[in-house]
């Protein structure tokens, strides 16, 4: 049994007599993107449905749907489909849709798109957090050998580690999700993911598995380093090192704040980039896509042509849709890394307490 008494306010989760191993923070990780994707999938579906019954979106071919995890490029309905949406689906609001969606189709279409989801969210998120811990660790070792007469963990370490695990998280990433939207738009099932990929490649190359990236990278590569120093500068302000749920789920909810409305102008910059792409992807046919802008150059359009106001268009929903995502996610994986902590303790406890007994007798 797991003994919350033998964790004392001075002991550090990074201690490497106790430290958590890979396949740990993997388990950890794993648990924190399946609650985050139950949590934040029927706001999501409530917000594309409005979305597609407004015609809000910024493309009549595709759109961007964001599960507080990650990005998902869909293709848009078809007029038939949306004039049938706005028939039997009149939503008033947020609220109203919520209790539309679960009366007419069931509480369980709330969670549409769940599967495809966990998919991608798993993969990316385990990534993401063990290359972090890996990361982190690693830079703070180094860094504790160069400085050892230093107490405190340099703003930098969680900046670094979480800006080049973002950048590993979303390269591996990226076909899977070029594969998952091709199937989408072809309405082909999981068995034919092959003949997806194969269709890829014979039009694009191999390099083709990676289109779409660079404005992702744009966009995730600083909000994932202001987060990490943000929320680890949180712990070290507060003189926290083994924080609570509590602890890392308003710490967390704080940093992704904070980067979500510091990125805000990379966001519309990548979401303008992505449906650009979307429209050259899903239909490589038609001639009248413009040709691709560099992302600075479309900052500064965005800028001449509507000033800040252009640069932060979006930015309320995005850290309402952010915050708590980020809020989930974090106090879900401190959680598990707590647990898996103290176990490791005890472990060593137990260890300790059988030499013990064998070198008396």
């Amino acid at each position: 049994m797991i003994d919350k008494s033998t964790i004392h306010k001075d002991m550090d989760m990074d201690d490497a007599r106790f430290r958590i191993k890979p396949y740990q923070q993997i388990a950890s990780s794993c648990s924190g993107a399946v609650i985050t994707s139950l949590t934040m999938t029927p706001l999501d579906v409530v917000k594309t449905r409005l979305q597609v019954q407004q015609k809000t979106m910024l493309s009549n071919k595709c759109f961007v749907y964001c599960n507080g995890l990650m990005d998902h490029l869909c293709p848009c309905p078809t007029n038939g489909d949306l004039l049938a949406s706005q028939k039997q689906l009149p939503y008033k609001g947020t609220i109203d849709a919520f209790i539309k969606i679960s009366r007419n189709e069931g509480i369980g279409s709330l969670w549409s798109g769940l599967g495809p989801t966990l998919v991608l969210a798993i993969p990316a998120t385990v990534i993401y957090f063990v290359c972090y811990e890996q990361l982190r660790v690693r830079y703070k070792e180094y860094y504790n050998k160069r400085f050892p007469a230093s107490t405190t963990q340099p703003f930098s370490i969680p900046l670094i580690a979480g800006m080049s695990a973002r950048v590993l998280s979303v390269t591996v990433v990226n076909p899977l999700e070029l594969i998952r939207t091709k199937m989408q738009s072809e309405k082909l099932s999981y068995f034919e993911v092959g003949k997806a990929c194969r269709k890829m490649i014979a039009h694009e190359g191999i390099t083709g598995l990676w289109k779409g990236l660079t404005p992702t990278l744009y966009r995730d590569v600083p909000f994932s380093g202001i987060y990490w120093a943000t929320y680890e500068s949180i712990k070290s302000f507060s003189n926290v090192v083994n924080p609570t749920f509590h602890f890392s789920f308003l710490a967390g909810a704080t940093s992704g704040c904070i980067a979500a409305f510091v990125t805000t102008p990379f966001d519309v910059v990548k979401t303008h980039k992505q449906i650009a792409f979307g429209e050259k992807f899903l239909y490589p046919t038609d001639k009248s896509t413009k040709s691709d802008v560099k992302p600075l150059k479309m900052l500064s359009n965005i800028y001449r042509a509507n000033g800040f106001q252009g640069l932060f268009a979006g930015v309320a929903p995005r850290i309402i849709k952010i915050s708590p995502a980020c809020a989930i996610m974090v106090a879900t994986f401190e959680y598990g890394k707590s647990f898996f902590y103290l176990r490791n303790i005890n472990a060593s406890k137990s260890q300790s307490n059988k030499s013990s007994l064998l070198m008396a007798n």
